[in-house]
């Protein structure tokens, strides 16, 4: 399994658990024990999907952190690099005016020289002589000029190279002031992430604590493998969409963990459903005194049966169809594959076997025929919005 699809169904497994079939809930041989743990569930999944949120969105944030950082550093690298091809530049130029220097100084000292002789005694009078040394002077004089012009030239850009380096390391300096505070900014939400994650595994191994004190109370548990095949079983059976099943099983028994809590004649199942109930366990030869249903809340009777939460009047109506398809001789309602079946039986009797009759199938499934109640639409919202989440399991 996808590790995000494992994280989606560990969250889905912490969800407190729900009001069942026909408004059972489940309760121990103490119902205010049992539901006292069951309403600490649900606090702590609050806080729980409170906490996740908290984590994803530091964990979102130390990722733009961590990108700035990187940018950042980029930046400054190849700034470091821009201030060392300035820093050659500056050196090439410097070269080039100590060369021009010197040869510039050397052409003064032959001009001086020059200036200083009596050219006329020390030379024979003559127009070519003349003209030679008026051809050598004026060349001296002509290079002279151009060293300084190439001097003029080599001094503006330098400066100008040395504005630009300068301009690199001011911006040197304040990528390095940004990256700092970026660090400090990422320690710190380094550090809220692993307090977030303390907080994370603490409120889970409080829930797996009061799970598995409330299920020291209640039914038998099944595997993760042992729900899967049993659902796409029953898909292919009746039609009715797997991540459909998923949620329904989900809702009414946390996928198969809670089925009840209370004894026969505890459950305020009516005397009806209580001999139907006793005819159920003796056909399946079990004693019916230890079976254990659903406990009554205050607005409803209990007696809601195994994974699919069926009371007994409902169960018979299906058995036997349930006993064709999964061989089951009889149909167990407190078995995983004809408790689900019996499941995708019902909502496919109400219409569930399409997408566009799950919503009205699952409030019956909770309400039967007065299914328009407001606490009926809630639950089959419920259910429709956890049935997307199991799409990508399958």
């Amino acid at each position: 399994m996808k590790k995000k699809q494992k994280i989606f169904l560990a969250i889905f497994l912490l969800v407190a658990i729900a009001v069942g079939f026909f408004g059972v809930t489940w309760h121990s041989a103490s119902a205010e024990t049992a539901s006292s743990i069951r309403d600490d569930i649900e606090k702590y999944n609050k806080k729980l999907e409170a906490a996740q949120q908290e984590l994803a969105t530091e964990q979102a944030q130390l990722y733009k952190n961590q990108t700035k950082i990187s940018a950042t550093k980029k930046t400054i690298a190849l700034l470091t690099s821009d201030i060392a091809q300035k820093e050659a530049q500056l050196n090439d130029l410097t070269s080039q005016a100590d060369a021009n220097k010197k040869m510039l100084s050397e052409y003064l000292r032959q001009i001086y020289y020059l200036d200083q002789e009596d050219l006329l005694v020390t030379l024979p009078i003559s127009t070519n002589n003349l003209s030679d040394l008026s051809a050598s002077f004026d060349g001296m004089i002509g290079v002279k000029a151009k060293i300084i012009s190439s001097l003029e030239t080599i001094n503006d850009t330098k400066e100008q190279v040395e504005q630009v380096k300068s301009d690199l390391a001011d911006l040197q300096k304040s990528s390095a002031q940004a990256l700092a505070a970026q660090q400090a900014t990422q320690a710190a939400i380094a550090s809220d992430v692993q307090e977030t994650q303390v907080t994370v595994a603490q409120l889970q191994a409080k829930m797996d604590k009061l799970r598995s004190m409330l299920s020291s109370f209640l039914g038998e548990s099944f595997t993760m493998d042992d729900v899967v095949a049993a659902v796409k079983y029953a898909d292919n059976k009746t039609g009715v969409r797997k991540e459909f099943l998923f949620a329904v099983l989900d809702k009414e028994t946390d996928l198969g963990r809670f089925t009840g809590g209370c004894s026969y004649d505890k459950s305020k199942m009516g005397s009806a459903n209580s001999t139907i109930f006793q005819d159920i366990c003796d056909g399946l030869g079990y004693n019916y005194k230890k079976m254990k249903v659903s406990c009554p809340l205050s607005y409803g009777i209990g007696g809601a049966m195994g994974v699919a939460q069926f009371m007994p009047s409902t169960w018979v109506g299906y058995a036997p169809k349930i006993a064709s398809l999964t061989g089951s001789s009889p149909a167990d309602p407190w078995s995983l594959k004809d408790g689900i079946m019996g499941m995708a039986l019902y909502l496919k009797n109400k219409g569930g076997d399409s997408k566009s009759g799950e919503y009205q199938a699952a409030a019956m499934y909770y309400c039967g025929g007065n299914w328009k109640r407001t606490v009926c639409k809630n639950y089959a919202n419920t259910v429709i919005s956890w049935s997307k989440g199991y799409d990508s399991y399958f």
